[in-house]
């Protein structure tokens, strides 16, 4: 099983086999739609004519990628900061992780531990984190003893919480349901 995104099929066949694309997908999934920042690492391959590495856009003239991410129609809505934030993600993983994103969780001995190799990622907080640990919990196949508890209530059975739960467009459309009726209980005045 994999992400199943109403994405170009060749976007979620991408984010099926290349941990570095999931990773880039969960790093620019934040104040954009879901879709664009899981098709964004598609289309920057697209843009550099190949799948790029780890070690080359840790190394990629930042002023260069942020015109990549810049370039219309936009990887994302704040393309200098993401452009940053993903050459961060991946000097991260050429420092600690032989520039391989599947060296991330490839032999995390626990979900706690996963769960903090995740968090000491650039711009991966808490939710964020665990949002991803319960991606690849369920889609991916990662699942080191305690993942579902690691990941929160994103690692529960039969939630519909995240882009870990979306496997169709049922359950796309349950996601946003729920995130709908998160961002409504937020605003809501406290009794």
């Amino acid at each position: 099983m994999a992400i199943t995104l109403p994405i170009p099929a060749e976007a979620n066949e991408y984010l099926t086999r290349s941990p570095l694309a999931l990773l880039i997908g969960m790093t620019l999934d934040q104040q954009i739609p879901l879709e664009k920042a899981f098709s964004s690492p598609w289309v920057l391959g697209q843009r550099l004519g190949h799948e790029p590495t780890a070690l080359e856009i840790a190394e990629f003239d930042p002023e260069a990628l942020v015109e990549i991410f810049a370039t219309p129609p936009a990887l994302h809505r704040f393309p200098k900061a993401m452009a940053a934030r993903v050459q961060e993600v991946c000097r991260v993983l050429v420092d600690r992780y032989d520039g391989a994103a599947s060296g991330l969780w490839a032999d995390a001995g626990s979900g706690q531990e996963l769960l903090r190799r995740v968090q000491a990622l650039p711009g991966f907080g808490k939710q964020k984190a665990q949002i991803l640990v319960a991606l690849l919990g369920k889609q991916y196949g990662v699942q080191p003893d305690g993942w579902r508890e690691a990941a929160g209530g994103y690692g529960e059975v039969g939630s519909h919480r995240s882009v870990a739960d979306i496997v169709d467009g049922d359950s796309l459309t349950r996601v946003r349901e729920y995130k709908k009726q998160m961002k409504a209980a937020a605003k809501a005045p406290k009794a």
